[in-house]
């Protein structure tokens, strides 16, 4: 198909989800647990201006001409690899899905998605409604299944000649592999985070306490640039430590399809767990439990917002990744100490700083190593920006036309130049 009948297909497809948002997000929360309203006004919202992003841009893919040292001419061109493949998370399905599914059918792929087996309903309907918008037989192939099995299969393929996977760090370096051992695929991976947020003693700590809870505590925590490092200076520390807490104590656990609650159950039981034990750790290895620590109730995965001070670097709690509601918040002295140990740890997905000082600001976005770094803001993301991280975190970059060029090839064609005017 061409450039402007894949993207009258897409915007088709967006118009198609558009129209779907309740029955959509009621799956999300459903199979996720997120509450319903960020599922409608997030979530389907991200997909629906994702897709239209890269559907306005499938027929404005082009190449270069190059002035070359002799009579020749030289030109760029950008070609889709075929088939590619996408392993897909479970924190947030959806958004996910059109992320790695929308550039690649842009850009004039077919694409085989595997959904995380903890979530794949969002998925198969996205594939019913892409059939309904006019998406051609086989572009479009959704494989439910587990990572070793379905996952691996995908990874290994030997037809699959592009792989996209967003998940943890250890699952990503088993798919980098599996790529390699097969036909040297090329894989996109975006993976995990212990993202650090830099509070300065100029900062406004009424917004800094703001932008530290939606930081940690979006999506329960299961968020892969979530703030989970909160470095302050020693000078707020304390001040900040009370308002940080009396705003967690302050958030709503509950049923997700109740509209008063912000935070949802843990996606499943496995999760559920692992993140108890990590707060039984930083109890046992001297950290201050500020608030929190435990489960709601006795039935479903609730856990509450949870706040550590007294973090220190080599802790179990600020080395790993959690992905959960659990705040570690440690304290600084000068900007120099906080950059580098900011940048004391294996991951550089995300980092944020809040202060009121723009060369302080400036200094530290320079400094750190992560793919996005927000001042005085946090998960604040748009589909022209390029996404992706440093380090452990993953390589490769999505969205807009940068994640159009990761699902293409580029290729150089020469010809000879007869009795040209100028060379």
């Amino acid at each position: 198909m061409s450039g402007l009948a894949r993207g009258k297909v897409l915007f088709r497809y967006a118009d198609l989800i558009e129209q779907h948002t309740d029955e959509l997000a009621y799956l999300e929360t459903l199979d996720n647990g997120k509450p319903f309203l960020l599922s409608k006004y997030g979530d389907v919202d991200v997909v629906v201006k994702g897709l239209r992003n890269v559907a306005g841009w499938a027929d404005k893919i082009s190449g270069q001409t190059y002035k070359m040292d002799g009579p020749y001419q030289g030109m760029s061109l950008y070609e889709p690899y075929g088939v590619t493949g996408a392993i897909i998370p479970w924190n947030f399905p959806m958004a996910m899905f059109m992320m790695k599914v929308g550039p690649a059918l842009a850009a004039g792929n077919t694409m085989v998605v595997k959904p995380a087996e903890q979530t794949p309903l969002t998925a198969l309907y996205l594939a019913a409604l892409a059939k309904e918008a006019g998406l051609p037989d086989g572009a479009l192939n959704v494989v439910p299944g587990f990572g070793p099995t379905a996952g691996a299969a995908i990874a290994s393929h030997m037809d699959i000649n592009k792989l996209g996977f967003t998940g943890s760090t250890e699952v990503g370096k088993i798919v980098m592999e599996a790529a390699a051992k097969s036909n040297l695929k090329p894989v996109t991976l975006e993976l995990g985070g212990k993202s650090p947020v830099i509070i300065c003693e100029d900062a406004d700590l009424d917004v800094a306490v703001d932008i530290v809870n939606l930081a940690l505590f979006f999506n329960m925590g299961q968020c892969c640039t979530a703030g989970s490092r909160i470095f302050v200076q020693d000078t707020i520390y304390d001040a900040f430590v009370a308002k940080a807490v009396e705003k967690a104590k302050k958030r709503v656990v509950g049923d997700p399809f109740k509209p008063e609650v912000e935070d949802g159950p843990q996606v499943d039981e496995t999760q559920f767990k692992r993140i108890l034990e990590y707060i039984e750790s930083g109890k046992a290895e001297g950290a201050k439990l500020l608030t929190g620590g435990c489960a709601v109730g006795n039935k479903g995965y609730y856990i509450e917002p949870t706040i550590f001070g007294d973090v220190q670097d080599d802790m179990k709690i600020a080395r790993e990744e959690i992905f959960g509601p659990v705040m570690s918040v440690l304290k600084f002295k000068t900007l120099d100490e906080a950059i580098k140990r900011a940048n004391n740890t294996a991951y550089g997905l995300a980092a944020a700083i809040v202060s009121n000082d723009i060369d302080v600001a400036n200094r530290f976005t320079r400094s750190v190593r992560a793919g996005t770094v927000w001042i005085n803001c946090y998960h604040v993301y748009d589909h022209s920006l390029p996404f992706g991280g440093y380090k452990t975190s993953g390589f490769g970059r999505e969205q807009g036309l940068h994640s159009i060029h990761s699902h293409m090839q580029l290729k150089a064609i020469i010809t000879p130049l007869k009795d040209s005017p100028w060379l």
